[in-house]
């Protein structure tokens, strides 16, 4: 169904001058005569349109809309919080606005989403068994399945750990002549992220359509059943050598996939360690975070939009997010319903080499930075992760000193004030994020392996979407302060004239 003669009326309204300093590109847009929900879409008639795709004419200055959301309903009018690719001048705010939406996946008048969400993540390491083990013993993961040579595979072992609804696969080549492409990528790039797998309701649905848009295939779908029913699955290349494993689970009520067995069935063994350790509080996979190389980040993000009908959720470039010697420039993907939250970093030219570049020079290429995991009590998973012996990196005071005096105001006219002892919080290292609508809780563990690679970061949202913007030069702060110990806060080439 086309979108070209979709249209809907609707005004420019100021976002607080789109939150003063932070954001001048970022405002709230009033659509008459439209009905919202509290999900990202709004209704014309009877049919839907993504607010992402709208273009926006204002004034005969044509403004793209990089992303936009449902912010509130305002009686027959909705509200959109839309970020622009460029600062909106003032005489903006206002403004009448034409809207052309463009629908997505729509049947019937109805969206379909052919995404259920993360479905696991798949790492390749030298030894997946100690791998497994660190992640339950430091992280609170559960070990649940297991596939190897005592469950008749011959080739890999991989170990199945899960939290919440987040699940981790650690695999590795267990004979010298068996997957001797997977031990030579361990070897140049060291432990990391494979396979970043989604649930989706038609495997073959999916596939073809991001084969037919450019995508390249790594496995094309396949039935596979056991005594436990049956899933369809195909794999698709993605950045670097990370790949997209979709699967459609049907009815399946195994552990985890057919090949795998429960831990205690195949292993005969329970880690007496989990009943000793206090439990972590995770739920469940927030977002997944991609580093690329300089000037790979558009054509990444562009991929995704047309092989996997993702689109650009949020944004930030290196006007906003730098330091004294360096900046990034990040954008976030996610599928049509935003369960699935993809971000993807490049490094802006600075004086020093930023994180995002360390990342790619020590990974080799294009990979996995961090992974995101939600929780709905940071306090409790923070604090009891540090007694399983987790790492975090340290904010400097100052930043809770500017955090207490900003906090005053915003406590006062936020719809969900922070409601945490900032003291707990600042013993504890946790950032805060804010806006008019809410907040978020964010931490950062240092990396988990000897190459300044992957790292997990734990997140509590309340009320509010973003990806702490407010927080990221503090937070390169204090990876510039370990990337200098580390010996990698080194200068950048300057590009010759």
């Amino acid at each position: 169904m086309g979108s070209d003669r979709l249209y809907s009326k609707g005004r420019v309204l100021g976002f607080e001058r789109a939150m003063r300093t932070q954001n001048p590109n970022v405002s709230l847009i009033q659509v008459e005569g439209v009905q919202t929900t509290k999900d990202a879409q709004f209704y014309l008639g009877k049919r839907i349109a993504y607010v992402y795709r709208a273009q926006r004419e204002i004034n005969g200055s044509k403004l793209r809309v990089i992303w936009g959301r449902i912010a509130r309903t305002h009686g027959t009018n909705g509200v959109v919080k839309a970020r622009f690719r460029k600062n909106l001048p003032p005489k903006v705010f206002g403004a009448s606005v034409r809207i052309t939406p463009s629908l997505n996946h729509v049947t019937n008048g109805r969206p379909v989403n052919p995404y259920s969400g993360f479905d696991h993540l798949r790492f390749t390491v030298t030894n997946a068994k100690q791998a497994a083990s660190y992640y339950c013993t430091r992280l609170g993961f559960e070990h649940i399945a297991y596939r190897g040579l005592e469950t008749g595979c011959r080739e890999t072992a991989a170990h199945v750990v899960k939290q919440g609804e987040a699940i981790f696969v650690f695999e590795s080549p267990i004979h010298p002549d068996s997957m001797q492409d997977m031990a030579a990528e361990i070897a140049r790039r060291g432990d990391g992220v494979k396979d970043v797998a989604f649930t989706v309701k038609d495997c073959r649905a999916v596939y073809t359509k991001a084969i037919a848009r450019g995508a390249k295939s790594i496995k094309e779908p396949e039935e596979i059943t056991d005594e436990d029913g049956t899933i369809i699955m195909a794999t698709l290349a993605t950045y670097g050598d990370v790949q997209h494993t979709l699967i459609e689970r049907k009815d399946y009520k195994g552990v985890f996939l057919p090949g795998y067995k429960d831990t205690l069935t195949a292993l005969r063994y329970k880690d007496p360690l989990q009943s000793l350790l206090p439990h972590v509080p995770l739920q469940f996979i927030d977002h997944v975070v991609g580093n690329q190389a300089d000037g790979e980040m558009n054509p990444i993000a562009d991929f995704y939009e047309k092989a996997f009908d993702f689109h650009r959720f949020w944004s930030v470039d290196d006007k906003q997010v730098f330091t004294e010697y360096s900046a990034l420039r990040s954008v976030v993907m996610a599928d049509p319903e935003e369960r699935i939250k993809v971000p993807i970093n490049e490094p802006a030219l600075g004086r020093k080499k930023s994180q995002i570049q360390e990342f790619v020079d020590f990974y080799g290429g294009a990979g996995v930075q961090h992974i995101a995991i939600n929780t709905n009590d940071i306090i409790t998973s923070v604090t009891n992760m540090k007694q399983r012996g987790c790492d975090f990196l340290t904010i400097p005071s100052s930043y809770y000193d500017t955090l207490r005096a900003a906090l005053v105001n915003h406590n006062k006219v936020s719809k969900r004030p922070v409601i945490e002892d900032l003291d707990v919080l600042q013993s504890l290292n946790i950032l805060v994020d804010y806006d008019e609508n809410g907040y978020l809780l964010q931490i950062f563990t240092k990396p988990l392996e000897d190459r300044p690679t992957l790292f997990v970061e734990v997140i509590q949202r309340n009320n509010h979407n973003g990806f702490g913007a407010g927080n990221f030069k503090s937070l390169f702060e204090s990876l510039e302060m370990e990337q200098d110990i580390r010996g990698n806060l080194t200068d950048m080439e300057q590009p010759s004239s």
